[in-house]
């Protein structure tokens, strides 16, 4: 019986994380159908060399960063010997938690489209997911260092963040910010008095089925955090979908019918349910997610037309400031006194969100502005003009149209 259930429980996670790595297909198509058609086999590319980068670097060096695991030992010792669950079961949770290291590289992807370097993005994905990532994961998933001990001390409960409403979205969210201050804008997209020009999405089918894939691997990335049977809960599941729900509406409302919106709308509102949703009552979740539906198609806006920030997918709104919400709100939407089920603490919420934003925003200009010095991270604008497609890698998303008399 034993063996069945951690069979089943091997089964469970190894589930999960196909879901959130076929969620990266998602990140992709989302940014194909929102760049414009000369930089969308760049868009595919990046997604998967970074997936496959994140997963070395990971592997190699950030999960012993984030929980003191080193994979350096014969495959019958990782199958249940010693420090191993039975089955290869710690194999699959780190299979799992590889999907969310590699969602870093894969958020900040959007922010920096149409004009960066593909060589420096892939030293700053080892950079970011190797050590950056994984230290503050540590941090508050795996007690390191006594932050979580210090937040429980001082104001009553750790810092809840149950699947990554800061540690994944907000953190992959800020450090977006920063490398996209470190590159401008696109050419062409501000007047030299400043006024916006519009630069419209190339497909929104493409836009739309991104966020599709998203919001279905969402379930496992939500969800499966359990990482056990035993541990699962429908409270979880019914919490994201009604986040998902209330984002979708909110941007319905605040974006006037913007199809855009309306799809980006439904992530916010799941990017913004993955810290409290364990703890909180549906109702509470889909203010929530309404709220962070709001809050990406105001400041999507603001950021483009009033900040002049050339977030071309808007990150940094939907990540970055949804992921800060989502990370607060838990520690109000969570108390019992708003029907969650405890357990958190709003002070605990507050320093927890604000602590992670900082320490990614600081660590993404950092790295970003390392490269930029040394390397350069952005194209020529003879190569941002031709499209990263044919600059980089040597041909279009129609190669056939490229030939000519086709």
């Amino acid at each position: 019986m034993e063996d069945a259930l951690i069979g089943a429980d091997v089964f469970f996670v190894l589930l999960g994380a196909i879901l959130v790595f076929a969620m990266h297909s998602g990140f992709a198509f989302l940014e194909v159908g929102t760049v414009r058609h000369k930089n969308q086999v760049n868009a595919l590319v990046k997604i998967l060399v970074d997936f496959a980068i994140s997963t070395v670097a990971y592997f190699f060096v950030g999960y012993l960063i984030a929980y003191g695991t080193t994979f350096f030992v014969n495959a019958a010792t990782l199958s249940g010997g010693e420090g191993f669950e039975l089955k290869g079961l710690s194999l699959v949770k780190f299979f799992f938690l590889t999907t969310f290291a590699a969602a870093i590289p894969a958020i900040i992807s959007g922010g920096i489209a149409e004009r960066m370097k593909f060589l420096p993005q892939c030293l700053a994905t080892v950079a970011l997911v190797g050590i950056a990532y994984p230290f503050y994961e540590g941090l508050i998933w795996n007690g390191n260092f006594g932050l979580q001990g210090w937040i429980e001390a001082t104001f009553g409960a750790p810092f809840h963040d149950f699947a990554g409403s800061i540690v994944v979205h907000g953190v992959g969210g800020w450090i977006a910010l920063g490398a996209v201050l470190h590159l401008g804008p696109r050419l062409g997209r501000y007047t030299k008095d400043g006024r916006p020009i519009g630069i419209p999405p190339s497909s929104i089918p493409w836009l739309a089925l991104g966020s599709w894939l998203l919001c279905v691997g969402w379930f496992g990335f939500n969800v499966m955090t359990a990482q056990s049977l035993s541990s699962v809960s429908g409270l979880v599941a019914i919490n994201s979908l009604m986040a998902m729900v209330g984002g979708i509406i909110a941007s319905l409302i605040i974006g006037r019918n913007d199809p855009g919106f309306i799809h980006n709308g439904a992530l916010a509102g799941l990017v913004a349910v993955c810290a409290g949703s364990d703890v909180m009552h549906p109702i509470g979740s889909f203010i929530v997610g309404g709220a962070a539906g709001g809050i990406f198609v105001v400041f999507f806006n603001l950021c483009q037309n009033k900040y002049k920030i050339d977030d071309v997918l808007g990150v940094w709104p939907l990540h970055g400031l949804c992921g800060l919400w989502g990370g607060i709100a838990a520690g109000i939407f969570g108390l019992e006194a708003f029907g969650g089920l405890g357990g958190v603490s709003l002070g605990a919420q507050i320093v927890g969100s604000l602590s992670g934003i900082i320490y990614a925003f600081l660590v993404g200009y950092a790295v970003y502005g390392v490269l930029k010095s040394t390397l350069g991270i952005r194209l020529s604008p003879d190569d941002e003009r031709m499209g990263a497609d044919l600059a980089i890698h040597k041909i279009s998303a129609n190669p056939e149209t490229d030939l000519p008399g086709r």
